[in-house]
């Protein structure tokens, strides 16, 4: 019988909802002479959000470690496939389409970032600063197909996906749940984002 278990852990919970913010907060301050203080500071957290998660998709928890959710386009072609199915494929942790989005998310988070430090520092000229207006316009895109597949996932399972990247947990087997919520980890996130925020303001 499926109970209720722990699949997202704090540190995984934290980066999701601090990345969101972030990223809507760069680009909200893009055009903004009076924020640019600002929006370059959220692009400084971007990148430093990301290169945790990448430290944390190594050694973080079961369904953080991108070993987890490391599907070959035959497994997102089937899951979209099963979509259209009264059963679809079901995933505790990110599904094969969500996986993709979330690598696209992180690589154009990267590229974004480098591109925003090097137009900051006038670096690589006009056409740096375009490509950097570029990929933040695809990472935008990307945020809105991701969202969408979040709404579609949670109707046809039945279940509240955003509900769960705030609580951390979902319907499953009690073997199937994670052992930790490693609070200390995510208070340590959450301080260094104080700490790097004020330090770059």
């Amino acid at each position: 019988m499926a109970k209720h278990i722990l699949v997202w852990d704090i540190p995984t919970r934290i980066f999701h909802w601090l990345l969101a913010g972030s990223f809507i907060g760069a680009f909200v301050t893009a055009e903004s002479e009076m924020f640019r203080a600002v929006h370059v500071a959220l692009g400084y957290l971007l990148l430093a959000l990301i290169g945790f998660r990448i430290v944390w998709g190594i050694v973080g928890t079961r369904y953080a470690r991108f070993s987890a959710f490391a599907f070959g386009p035959s497994k997102v072609w089937a899951y979209l496939k099963s979509l259209l199915t009264r059963s679809p494929q079901h995933y505790l942790g990110h599904n094969p389409a969500g996986s993709w989005a979330i690598y696209g998310l992180l690589l154009l988070g990267v590229l974004a970032g480098a591109t925003g430090y090097a137009t900051y520092n006038e670096i690589g000229g006009e056409w740096f600063e375009e490509l950097h207006e570029a990929l933040a316009n695809t990472m935008l895109a990307l945020v809105g197909v991701h969202i969408a597949g979040v709404v579609v996932s949670s109707l046809l399972h039945r279940e509240n996906l955003v509900k769960s990247m705030i609580n951390g947990y979902k319907q499953g087997e009690t073997d199937q749940g994670v052992r930790g919520a490693y609070w200390l980890i995510g208070a340590g996130l959450l301080a260094g984002t104080v700490l790097l925020w004020s330090g770059i303001l």
